[in-house]
């Protein structure tokens, strides 16, 4: 049996329905804690070439936590709406009395090179992608520290965010961003005993990270593939979600108590080229 090392702990994750938040709800739920989970599960993403979660998603986490004996609250909105953000953790102090874990991981990729790409698809990958995750945060913070229980929270960045890749320059700009407002956030955050830190994943077995739409670009443009070398893990297939939960469930509980403000790479050693 998993030890339930965040037992009474309640977590709030955004993009929740599939992939990694799915996994992130379900992995911490075994650790012990209560979930808020929400997602926009709804094709508002008109650049990517992969389909948005659908609600049936969405209730398939919520059923999944419940299999692991956790109560969970679902809640169907747009991260890029800040008043939804607030209310639905509103919704959370008033039914769990708490938050002390947040997750941002919602997100959208799409391809096209720098100069090519439209205002509207540039527009949409910093909007959700970056402006999302600040309006997590405005939303998390003053109840965490009005709280006064610390609290850890994480978002969601990319390799990207630190190594930018050819063909998704805007996507890029959206997940560096997001390293320097979570590295930020750490520094503000230290007095109040709250810690954030940026997790950096590499290709990942989601609909995101399978998004066959990029392979038209590469036929275009072969000389873009140098810059995705041979990790140094020789691991078959792509980082499983699962293998980004591990460092969650880590960074949520006490174990990680004197981490903030880190970048940590869940990327098979591919920043390490």
């Amino acid at each position: 049996m998993t030890e339930q090392t965040l037992a009474g702990k309640v977590a709030y994750i955004t993009g929740a329905a599939r992939g990694q938040g799915r996994s992130h709800a379900i992995r911490l739920a075994r650790a012990g804690a209560d979930i808020v989970a929400v997602d926009v599960c709804a094709p508002i993403a008109e650049f990517s070439g992969y389909p948005m979660a659908e609600p049936e998603d969405l209730a398939e986490t919520a059923r999944l936590v419940e299999s692991e004996g956790r109560k969970i609250l679902t809640q169907q909105l747009d991260v890029r709406d800040l008043a939804a953000q607030q209310r639905v953790i509103a919704d959370t102090i008033a039914t769990f009395g708490r938050l002390d874990i947040v997750v941002a991981n919602a997100g959208v990729c799409s391809w096209g090179r720098i100069w090519e790409i439209s205002p509207e698809q540039f527009r949409e990958a910093v909007d959700i992608n970056l402006t999302g995750v600040w309006n997590t945060i405005k939303a998390v913070v003053p109840p965490m520290i009005e709280a006064g229980n610390g609290g850890s929270i994480m978002t969601i960045s990319s390799s990207a965010g630190v190594k930018a890749p050819p063909g998704c320059g805007h996507y890029a700009a959206s997940k560096f961003g997001v390293v320097g407002l979570t590295k930020t956030l750490a520094v503000e955050l230290g007095e109040y005993g709250i810690r954030a830190n940026v997790l950096l994943p590499y290709g990942t077995n989601t609909p995101l990270g399978t998004d066959t739409s990029m392979y038209k670009l590469f036929e275009e443009h072969p000389g873009f593939v140098y810059s995705f070398p041979p990790n140094l893990l020789k691991t078959d297939g792509l980082v499983e979600p699962d293998e980004i939960s591990d460092v969650v469930v880590w960074l949520a509980g006490d174990q990680a108590r004197v981490i903030t403000g880190a970048q940590v790479p869940v990327d098979k050693g591919f920043l390490a080229r």
